[in-house]
């Protein structure tokens, strides 16, 4: 189980693992390409500067192509026409460069053509090994998504059958879900029938923390009432949701739907933190908040003894803040209020003018400088630098009901700053307005653009009017 949830853990690496194989692929042609061409190991080293760029431009133009784009069950076909694709660019990339720097003259054009030749068979085979490899890894079980299928009549089934002789993808169906009276408590295709459309919430409400479900409808087109209701059902749970059209039998044209083991799937809810986003966010966050907090450590030292000497007790304040997956956690700030300050109200939402936080502890509300130990949290994987700001679980109960798609801020890591904050949305603010801004940056999510969010926060979003 450990080795399992260490796969699971790092899918992110698996993704990365990939980009390093095509870039190992793109430097090896043109190595075997030069030692086809020349006997003279001279002109070695001049010829290595076109491999090394192209494999960098390889970084920059595969990802805009769609190489790694819902590769997980793709159609292997697919996957080719862009990986060639994504070379021929890379070629083109290099061949205008080269015009520019009028360097062309200084390579063989037969290098080139064999090296041209030579790439596209070694990418395929490095990744058939690479592809080889992690589907051994899932078939044994791990980084095992569970799904739960709802639907257990023919098209529900052909989905079960189809899995099964897909093993390679990770997917598992663990349960179907279903109104048909005369299957539950059966097994349809080796599957258990857990219940009803109406128990499918409570069955994932029940799940331990670590367990990953993905919720697959398998309904008829003329379904809408039951996708709607089960949309509505778990609205308040940050849950995967694919849609299977019964397209099955039609016919289509020039159209693109996301697949896996063959099965048409058209997502619905899905958060966008997956594969290389995934792992250049984390990287993003362990990064930045490593230098931050070396460069703050005295300014928190300072901090520190001030929240000492301002009132008795512990220098930060702990509270339960709920994350990504619905997950809660303990959000670390510098005290700002007096221990016992919440003894008689319960948690309440802050507001101008009150007067519970000490007069030092005001100083840090208003400067937002009783954020800076969540650099912690932020190293430890529980929120993100850039996010929407998590809420406490009394607070989220409250405005899930009130608040349309609030909770689906929670398919993200919740973070120190965010886009509704340097815009102004922070504090006893218009909720609506906030999580507008924060769907917006789920939406188009970027390293650029949490490094903009970044730049913002530290010359305008520190100090706020809504801040207290």
């Amino acid at each position: 189980m450990q080795i399992r949830g260490l796969f699971r853990k790092n899918n992110p690496a698996l993704f990365f693992s990939v980009r390093v194989v095509d870039m190992l692929a793109i430097v090896v042609g043109g190595l075997l390409a030069y030692w086809w061409k020349f006997d003279d190991n001279l002109l070695l080293a001049r010829y290595q500067l076109p491999n090394f760029l192209a494999a960098g431009l390889a970084l920059i133009v595969f990802p805009q192509v769609g190489v790694y784009r819902g590769w997980r069950g793709k159609n292997v076909l697919h996957n080719i026409r862009r990986l060639f694709t994504a070379w021929a660019m890379v070629l083109l990339a290099l061949m205008v460069i080269a015009f520019l720097t009028k360097t062309s003259t200084l390579f063989s054009r037969e290098w080139l053509l064999m090296w041209a030749l030579f790439v596209p068979p070694i990418l395929l085979f490095f990744r058939m090994l690479l592809y080889l490899s992690i589907a051994r890894m899932r078939e044994r079980g791990w980084h095992q998504v569970n799904v739960l299928v709802v639907g257990a009549g023919e098209l529900g089934q052909d989905v079960a059958r189809r899995i099964k002789l897909a093993e390679w993808t990770g997917f598992g169906i663990v349960a179907f879900f279903d109104d048909a009276p005369e299957l539950q408590g059966q097994q349809v295709e080796g599957v258990p029938v857990h219940g009803r459309l109406k128990d499918l919430a409570a069955f994932l409400q029940q799940r331990d923390e670590h367990e990953v479900f993905e919720v697959w409808l398998a309904l008829p087109l003329r379904a809408e009432g039951e996708v709607k209701a089960i949309l509505h059902d778990l609205r308040h749970l940050p849950v995967a949701i694919r849609y299977i059209p019964d397209i099955f039998g039609f016919r289509l044209i020039n159209h693109d739907v996301s697949q896996i083991g063959g099965i048409p799937i058209i997502d619905l809810n899905v958060t966008p933190m997956v594969g290389m986003k995934r792992f250049v966010k984390a990287l993003e966050d362990w990064v930045l908040a490593s230098i931050i907090l070396v460069l703050i450590s005295p300014l928190m030292l300072c901090i520190a003894i001030g929240v000492k000497l301002s009132s008795p007790g512990p220098v930060f304040y702990r509270q339960e803040r709920v994350s990504w997956n619905g997950a809660s956690f303990r959000m670390l700030k510098f005290r700002s209020m007096p221990v016992e300050a919440e003894s008689q109200t319960g948690p309440v939402w802050a507001r101008a003018g009150e007067q519970r936080a000490t007069r030092f502890g005001a100083f840090l509300r208003k400067t937002s400088l009783d954020e800076l130990p969540q650099f912690i949290n932020v190293l430890r994987g529980e929120m993100s630098i850039v996010g929407p700001r998590p809420e406490r679980p009394v607070f989220v109960d409250k405005f899930k009901d009130e608040i349309p798609d609030y909770m689906m801020k929670h398919m993200v890591k919740g973070g120190i700053t965010g886009w509704a904050q340097i815009n102004g949305w922070r504090g006893n603010t218009d909720l609506e307005k906030r999580i507008e801004y924060d769907m917006y940056y789920i939406e188009n999510w970027s390293l650029w653009f949490d490094l903009r969010i970044i730049f913002f926060t530290v010359f305008k979003g520190l100090v706020n009017k809504n801040a207290y």
